[in-house]
């Protein structure tokens, strides 16, 4: 698929062995023009969903959720580390091909972010991966690939995990 008429293409990456797999594909088998920019694209959850739960205020005149601002800050620290690792992975993967890449990252709901930057961007192409969820799991969870397949405006490339 080797094309030098794209100018933009996005890569998301989650840290999934698929997605990092969706970025090898990107960087062998696609061909940007030469003022071209392929831009690693990696969503942080907001740390309300980061730790799967929001604590409720304590009971019996503790302080509130406002008077405990060491919760949020410890989980959007433990955010920042897991994101310089996702992209040092996917920064090592690119020098290992030879190619420079730019990286973005954005804080929000993945399937909407990734879209919003896409359109920003005005991608050419949207490269990423899919875990491939049961029916039952995608049913609760959502899929990030399938929305962005039916919301974003440019082409989606989903590579799908074993």
């Amino acid at each position: 698929m080797a094309t030098a008429n794209l100018s933009s293409v996005v890569v998301a990456v989650d840290g999934s062995e698929e997605s990092m797999k969706a970025l090898r594909w990107a960087l062998d088998s696609l061909r940007l023009r030469p003022d071209g920019a392929l831009v690693v694209l990696h969503v942080q959850p907001p740390p309300g969903i980061a730790a799967g739960l929001n604590p409720g205020p304590i009971p019996f005149g503790g302080p509130s959720v406002a008077e405990v601002p060491a919760f949020t800050q410890a989980i959007e620290s433990h955010q920042r580390r897991i994101t310089e690792a996702i992209l040092e992975h996917a920064l090592k993967i690119c020098s290992d091909k030879n190619v420079e890449v730019k990286t973005q990252v954005v804080v929000g709901d993945p399937k909407e972010k990734i879209c919003e930057v896409a359109a920003e961007l005005k991608a050419d192409l949207l490269v990423m991966g899919c875990r491939a969820f049961g029916p039952v799991k995608r049913m609760f969870l959502g899929s990030v690939s399938n929305y962005c397949i039916n919301s974003v405006g440019c082409p989606v490339v989903v590579i799908k995990g074993t």
